[in-house]
């Protein structure tokens, strides 16, 4: 059984594993076990969902019909509802695999409630401390510090 923090932004995810010196002669130290970065997050929307010519259709021809310019208003929050989802069923599948008794949580402001309601009851349960600020860039040597 073994201790993690996750790290989370939207599309970016660190998971580190707590390596504990049973002797106590060292401090205890994070030990990277995956760093990952969802490129979707990263390409404008235009890109995913525009035609060639970087329009989408607007009708023609000399009838006095307005046509819509077909834009998908939702997409952008959809996106993000999507991977808050993934992001919390990748923190689930770990946990369970890893079979922690206590985990550790540190999500961007704006998304740490939504990952909190998308976990499993039975997640949830174990998790220690979570604080709602962005560590995916802070230095893994810096990380234990938000949760002592």
């Amino acid at each position: 059984m073994s201790d993690i923090i996750i790290t989370a932004d939207l599309g970016v995810m660190n998971i580190y594993e707590i390596v504990r010196d049973p002797l106590k002669i060292e401090s205890d130290r994070l030990e990277t076990i995956i760093s990952a970065v969802v490129a979707e997050t990263h390409a404008k929307v235009a890109d995913k969902y525009g035609d060639a010519a970087g329009r989408f259709y607007q009708g023609g021809g000399t009838s006095t019909k307005a046509t819509g310019f077909g834009e998908q208003h939702t997409v952008e929050l959809e996106t993000k509802r999507r991977l808050i989802k993934l992001l919390a069923e990748n923190i689930n599948r770990l946990v369970c695999e890893k079979n922690c008794d206590k985990w550790y949580l540190a999500a961007d402001r704006s998304i740490n409630n939504q990952i909190l309601e998308s976990l499993t009851p039975a997640v949830r349960v174990k998790l220690k401390r979570n604080v709602a600020a962005n560590l995916t860039k802070t230095d893994k040597s810096e990380v234990m510090g938000y949760f002592a």
